[in-house]
This record gives C-alpha cells, sequence and structure tokens, in this order.
C-alpha cells in the first residue's frame, strides 16, 4: 500500500501508450462490489482466488500495464505467473515512508483505521517483512522512495 503502483502506473502506461489496468478496481467493476464486500462476504482466502483468477484473465491481455494489489505476488503462483506473463517491477519503498504516506491517508484504508504513529509503523514493518521475499522476486527492484514529489523523475528512469 501507497507505494505508488496505481499512480506510477497511470503516467508509465500513458507514456508507452499500454492500457492500464488496477487489478483491484478490475474485480470490483466484474462482481460490482468494493474488496471489502468481496473479503467480507468470500474472506481472504475466497477473495486471494477470486484475485488469482482474474490476474490470469488480465495477463492474458495485450498491451497492458497491470498494477496489482500488494498482498497479489504473496499468493499461490502468482509472482511465478506475472515474472511468465511480462515484466515485473517492485517500487521499493522503505517502511518509514511508507507508513508517513499512510498516515496521511488511512481513513480510506479499513485495515489501517484504529492504527497511528508507531502501531501503524510496526503494521507496516511487520507486512513488508512477510511480503519482501515476494517482492523481490520482479524482474526489476525500483527505488521509489521520492514518489511523492518526483512522480515523472521516476517514470523517466522506468523508461531507460
Amino acid at each position: 500500500m501507497a507505494a505508488g503502483k496505481t499512480t506510477i502506473g497511470r503516467i508509465l502506461a500513458k507514456q508507452t501508450s499500454l492500457s492500464f489496468i488496477d487489478l483491484d478496481r478490475y474485480v470490483e467493476g466484474r462482481y460490482h462490489k468494493t474488496i471489502g464486500m468481496i473479503f467480507e462476504e468470500k474472506g481472504e482466502e475466497g477473495f486471494r482466488r477470486l484475485e488469482q483468477a482474474m490476474l490470469h484473465e488480465v495477463g492474458m491481455f495485450e498491451n497492458v500495464l497491470i498494477s496489482t494489489g500488494g498482498g497479489t505476488p504473496c499468493h499461490f503462483d502468482n509472482m511465478d505467473f506475472m515474472n511468465e506473463a511480462g515484466t515485473t517491477v517492485y517500487l521499493k519503498v522503505s517502511a518509514e515512508e511508507l507508513a508517513n504516506r499512510l498516515e496521511m491517508s488511512k481513513t480510506l484504508r479499513p485495515v489501517l483505521q484504529g492504527r497511528s504513529g508507531a502501531e501503524l509503523k510496526a503494521f507496516v514493518i511487520e507486512s513488508l517483512a512477510a511480503r519482501e521475499a515476494f517482492y523481490n522476486r520482479a524482474a526489476h527492484v525500483f527505488d521509489a522512495e521520492e514518489i511523492t514529489t518526483a512522480k515523472d523523475l521516476i517514470v523517466e528512469r522506468l523508461l531507460v
């Protein structure tokens, strides 16, 4: 969360004339429910299976740039599939910076409600530690620490 996947993805897709797909929005559009509603109805396991099916579906599209949710690479064969289907990029951001970004937007993210300061930072550190082994399997690991102030510069460096 808050690494800049959607922001950078949209800019990069536009500059490379690719269609942009945010996997979470795609799932919501297909099922006419929010991710939160799907989680509530199906539980995490049910959501992750649905997410995997949608990932495999959009992964077969041509000329697309796909932004996945932060948990997507960490389940089933998703990271292997993404690496086989295209070029993967991990937008790496420190836990401290992620916590700062999330602190400003936590009202939009149900999993973060009621967490702030040290508790939020601890949650981010724990989540990142559990996921980073999957993220580091991306074809490219890209330092996106300065994303909030240098979006166009980051896209320019990704295009090289």
